[in-house]
């Protein structure tokens, strides 16, 4: 890739840290992020779905998107994102103002997700808000694309507004749609100039085909090497099939077992060493049966 947006790369949707009270655990994050910088993410993104994130009030994002900083002691490099929408467009300001006076190298903003019916003239409104008084002139913007949990999401028409009115503000967005016609429309549409992440690990070579700009994804807590030697290999104009498969194979097992965040959580306490941290309600953790028979499906992949 020539001349790679600041924001191109594999990103893990990180999982958030809690203790028994149900609480963030403020002080293994920046150890956790340490983890996945060392295993080949460009980045984090913190309050994803991955890390449980409308589960959280505005000061326990707060306190966690701090700690989060440290990592940056080791690792100078390591990109930030925050999770910041919410149906409350207040809230999502302050969220998002937030992030970037602690200096995050962008953020990921779902639409208002309860309103289920907004029009594009409605979400491109609320965005308008959103970028006009939290985002800065050099800072970035994603929209985030899952409508299959919020309910709502982006339109290409809405898209291309929001690039039209904002061609730097409003970066790109993360597509969780896992629907592998919208990775080749994105690309259709906008080639490079509008930043795709996909969400889905499976289709990281398709997006990278398609002119995306890398991955945020759930599996990346896990998987990291493997995604990175995708993106690496296919930005070294070489063929990442065989690894690609190897990447779609265990992606296919963890969707086994959704949603995300309990097993990931209980695998990397099994795999790495990591403590063994709830999630919230209405999550359920899994339990240790379930992540062994997880654990065995894993190792069988080649």
């Amino acid at each position: 890739m020539s001349n790679p947006h600041p924001l191109a790369g594999v990103y893990a949707a990180a999982l958030t840290p809690l203790t028994p009270a149900l609480e963030p655990d403020l002080e293994p994050v920046p150890r956790f992020l340490a983890f996945l910088a060392a295993r080949g993410c460009h980045g984090a993104l913190l309050f994803g779905t991955t890390g449980e994130g409308p589960s959280f009030s505005p000061s326990e994002r707060e306190s966690v998107l701090r700690a989060a900083l440290t990592v940056r002691q080791e690792y100078p490099g390591f990109r930030l994102l925050a999770g910041t929408g919410t149906p409350s467009l207040d809230e999502s300001i302050h969220l998002t103002r937030l992030a970037f006076d602690l200096g995050y190298d962008g953020v990921v903003c779902l639409p208002p997700y309860y309103f289920r019916k907004a029009s594009d003239d409605g979400l491109f409104a609320w965005f308008t808000q959103v970028i006009q008084k939290a985002v800065p002139a050099d800072g970035f913007l994603l929209g985030y694309h899952f409508p299959g949990a919020a309910g709502i999401g982006f339109s290409l028409d809405l898209l291309k507004r929001l690039k039209d009115a904002f061609p730097n503000q409003f970066a790109g967005i993360k597509d969780s749609s896992h629907d592998e016609g919208l990775a080749v429309a994105l690309g259709q549409t906008f080639g490079a100039d509008l930043v795709v992440l996909t969400g889905t690990d499976s289709y990281l070579q398709l997006a990278l085909e398609n002119q995306a700009a890398g991955c945020i994804t759930a599996c990346a807590n896990l998987i990291a090497p493997d995604l990175r030697s995708v993106y690496d290999t296919y930005q070294a104009g070489k063929d990442p099939a065989a690894i690609q498969q190897r990447v779609s194979a265990q992606r296919h097992i963890l969707e086994k077992y959704m949603p995300f965040p309990p097993t990931l959580k209980a695998l990397l306490a099994r795999l790495h060493g990591f403590p063994l941290w709830p999630v919230k309600p209405p999550l359920v953790d899994i339990t240790p049966q379930v992540a062994a028979q997880i654990e065995a499906e894993l190792s069988a992949v080649v």
